[in-house]
């Protein structure tokens, strides 16, 4: 797949392309990026890519002419075609459907916005799909854009170390993902030793399950009582799950 990032700052892509385990899905180009800096399809000298809003108030609006010449450039890129994505706090939440659902497509056109956002004539002609990231607002696409290339990344094959670690994450089956332990088996702290579940170590796999299982549900009904009851209405807990969280009065 392929994803066309439009952006003014190009350069905080960098790290993230370059660093940590989701860097095997850019090396082997099974997630192909390709970044396209809007400040090159400017056509003054000053490289002017945003104006006044129309209405006045504060900020800057980022222009039509330079985004539709970038566009244009990435289509002629990319003749077979692709979505192109606006990140902005009234799009669709990024949850982890959306990350499988592009880690199973053709990749995207990214447009990252800037300052008090894009004008809407060009949203209104060229924008397929509005992405969010959250209910807060941030100073530009760039780190959404980030957010779901690092999601689709590590849904690749081969790109985690464990071909089952993604299947265990937290909303993957639409709940939270239990606690997890390491070494040392007691870790001693100022409040007293704290051991590993016994659990744990006991070698016997279907108890083990059960435990994470058990610890997945408790979590997700205290942390986040809206997933569980979508689980619940999409048939996703079982007559034991109903049972243990009944017994914890959830």
């Amino acid at each position: 797949m392929r994803f066309d990032i439009v952006t003014l700052f190009p350069d905080l892509f960098t790290p993230h392309l370059t660093l940590g385990i989701t860097r095997r899905a850019y090396e082997s180009k099974q997630v192909d990026v390709h970044l396209w800096p809007l400040r090159e399809f400017a056509d003054d000298n000053y490289r002017r890519v945003d104006d006044r809003p129309y209405g006045g108030g504060p900020g800057m609006v980022m222009l039509v002419e330079p985004l539709e010449r970038c566009l244009a450039a990435v289509r002629a890129a990319r003749p077979e075609g692709a979505p192109v994505v606006h990140f902005t706090p009234t799009g669709r939440r990024i949850d982890q459907a959306v990350m499988r659902e592009f880690s199973a497509g053709p990749g995207a056109v990214l447009l990252c916005g800037r300052y008090e956002g894009i004008d809407q004539r060009f949203i209104d002609r060229h924008v397929d799909l509005e992405l969010s990231l959250g209910d807060f607002v941030l100073s530009g696409g760039e780190l959404p854009a980030m957010a779901l290339l690092d999601g689709v990344a590590r849904l690749q094959p081969g790109v985690l170390g464990d071909a089952q670690s993604h299947e265990q994450d937290s909303f993957e089956d639409g709940l939270l993902d239990c606690p997890h332990y390491s070494r040392p088996e007691v870790l001693d702290t100022p409040e007293g030793p704290a051991p590993v579940p016994p659990v744990l170590m006991s070698g016997h796999h279907a108890e083990i399950a059960k435990w994470r299982r058990e610890r997945s549900l408790e979590l997700t009904a205290r942390r986040r009582p809206d997933l569980l009851e979508s689980a619940r209405r999409e048939g996703r807990l079982s007559k034991a799950d109903e049972r243990f969280l009944a017994k914890l009065g959830l």
